[in-house]
């Protein structure tokens, strides 16, 4: 992403000046750097030349690229309250730093420190050491940094007089505080968001905040309140965290964007750009120093693919109106303003204080919850996309399963539902089938005939009823199953009122229309053991011998158990039940 691009240039050279509040932080006259051949001695004998060969005195050409770095704090910038007593810097690696006290008559007073023994401050990215006495014979202090890994390791080198006087005030950590504590809330958004929405670019926010969260910590300086962390975990953790943090940005941005907002090119590169952030700056950020010569370079370098793919994949969004992308360019706004700062400053166009680097914290900070806001704004709109499917899969579901001219289920939708049905106590089937339905369609039409297959279904249905499933399987045959007590009167007193429903509702018709019943009654002990064929058959069978004895009548058999299903149509003449008996009523019309 752009802005995280951006900020991942806080590694290029930046050079702060000292803070105009704080008369009491004395900033380095001159600086060097060379190879391990050059000693102390040597600088120190340069360091009294008028001319300081060697040495520049001026806020250029800062380079931590060289085996040794080199700082000069002359005498003549000291205050009459005696010489400092502490040296501090940013939060950076390197080998050793030693310190050399160069009297009046040309002794030299050394103390080394090494990387391990350093003490991270909670008052800012810093550390700080105790130097070595200072006597009033002092002319200068030397500074020699061995395997520097950072240019602002340099740049922001300060003497102080008080251990107080060394980092952030108070104000100044509150605020990275604040923003730290900005960033928590977004992270409880995303677990819930998640919860309901399984959804990949939620995941890779929650990472990227939890990555951003870790960066302010080390960068800001915050995790120095817990002893047990070393100034090399800190220097490593917050670069590496940021890296993490702008690979996993991309990999949302990939992932974030509605469909169609990217072409499958611009997806496909800023998905590998995720994985080139991950992958090479996150390396560099180890700052091993076997690498110490170019991986702070190699760092800022690393980025700069980036800055261009990312937005280009903003702009291409932007430009096919992409809604989530407005949400993004606003987001990142501030913290682009806040990292263009941060590159101008490196390169050295301009200086400020080091407290300009809270304006990126801030804006990360106004960046992540803007973008939890966009999140929100996504969540919704998927939601809404998902219900619509839903409803449109339902709407389906209910086209394919139900007969369009009744509204009734059809033979799919009741088979679907029929075991469960069975489970649920429905446990008497009847088929009922109009009688000599064909010559209202020739007499009166198709349309007659339709409407009167309308008012059937109606006469079936009745009121609303949970003890009742009525089904249309085809032509002027139907399905209803029932469940409770005197299930089978109250299937007949359907039966009956069929031709009543239709004379009412079909004008025209010139005879009533009547209908034939064939039902079953399965015993709840036996009824697992049912298929909808083998109760089809059953009540197909005695369907046909009701409409074979007179028509307008039900047949009915309250079965027990049995093995296999009678023919569809079988002989009448000695009809019997299946294996394990039945409990038949003779063929006749039940009132």
């Amino acid at each position: 992403m752009v802005a995280v691009a951006l900020v991942s240039l806080w590694a290029a050279p930046a050079l702060a000046l000292p803070d105009p509040s704080k008369p009491n932080i004395l900033a380095p006259t001159c600086h060097a750097a060379t190879d391990v051949s050059v000693s102390v001695a040597d600088m120190a004998d340069a360091a009294r030349a008028p001319a300081k060969p060697g040495w520049t005195c001026s806020d250029t050409e800062w380079t931590a690229h060289k085996p040794v770095a080199w700082l000069l704090f002359e005498k003549a910038e000291w205050s009459g309250d005696g010489p400092p007593r502490y040296f501090f810097s940013r939060i950076a690696r390197h080998a050793s730093i030693t310190f050399a006290a160069i009297d009046a008559d040309g002794s030299v007073r050394t103390a080394r420190w090494t990387e391990a023994q350093a003490e991270p401050v909670a008052m800012g990215p810093i550390f700080r050491h105790e130097l070595p006495p200072l006597e009033k014979e002092t002319a200068a202090l030397i500074v020699k940094i061995e395997l520097p890994h950072s240019v602002p390791l340099l740049t922001d080198a300060r003497l102080v007089y008080q251990a107080e006087d060394a980092g952030w005030s108070q104000y100044e950590v509150a605020l990275v505080a604040f923003v730290l504590g900005m960033l928590v809330l977004p992270l409880f958004f995303d677990v819930s968001f998640f919860i309901v929405l399984r959804e990949r670019f939620i995941l890779m926010h929650a990472v990227m905040v939890v990555a951003m969260m870790g960066y302010v910590l080390n960068a800001g300086g915050l995790i120095a309140i817990f002893p047990f962390f070393s100034l090399r975990t800190i220097a490593v953790a917050g670069p590496l965290l940021w890296a993490v943090g702008v690979g996993t940005s991309a990999l949302f941005l990939a992932e974030f964007l509605e469909k169609g907002a990217q072409s499958t090119f611009m997806k496909r590169l800023t998905l590998a750009t995720g994985a080139w952030c991950i992958a090479v700056p996150g390396a560099f950020a180890f700052q091993l120093h076997q690498t110490q010569s170019f991986d702070d370079r190699g760092y800022f370098y690393a980025f700069l693919p980036v800055i261009f793919i990312i937005s280009a994949a903003v702009i291409e969004a932007l430009i096919r109106g992409s809604r989530s992308a407005r949400f993004i360019a606003v987001a990142w706004a501030p913290i682009i303003l806040a990292s263009i700062d941060r590159l101008l400053r490196g390169m050295g166009v301009y200086t400020a204080p080091s407290a300009f680097d809270l304006t990126m914290y801030v804006a990360t900070g106004v960046e992540v919850v803007i973008m939890s806001l966009a999140i929100a704004d996504r969540f919704l709109a998927i939601r809404r996309e998902r219900d619509a499917a839903v409803l449109e899969a339902k709407m389906l579901e209910q086209i394919s399963t139900r007969d369009p001219l009744t509204g009734l289920l059809n033979r799919r939708g009741l088979e679907a539902r029929f075991e469960a049905l069975i489970a649920e106590g429905f446990d008497t089937f009847a088929l009922i089938d109009l009688d000599r339905f064909k010559q209202v369609n020739d007499r009166h039409g198709h349309q007659a005939g339709d409407a009167a297959l309308v008012a059937c279904a109606a006469a079936l249905v009745g009121g609303p009823s949970r003890d009742l499933v009525a089904a249309r399987l085809g032509g002027e045959e139907f399905v209803v199953m029932l469940r409770g007590k005197r299930a089978l009167e109250r299937a007949e007193a359907l039966r009956e009122a069929i031709p009543l429903r239709i004379a009412r509702d079909v004008e025209g018709l010139d005879t009533p229309v009547t209908a034939s019943s064939g039902a079953i009654e399965v015993p709840r002990a036996s009824n697992a053991l049912m298929t909808f064929e083998a109760l089809y058959a059953r009540a197909d069978a005695l369907m046909y011998e009701a409409k074979a004895t007179g028509r307008n009548r039900m047949l009915y058999e309250k079965l027990t158990i049995f093995d296999e299903a009678p023919p569809k149509r079988p002989d009448l003449k000695g009809r019997e039940g299946g294996q394990g008996g039945s409990d038949r009523a003779s063929p006749k019309k039940v009132a």
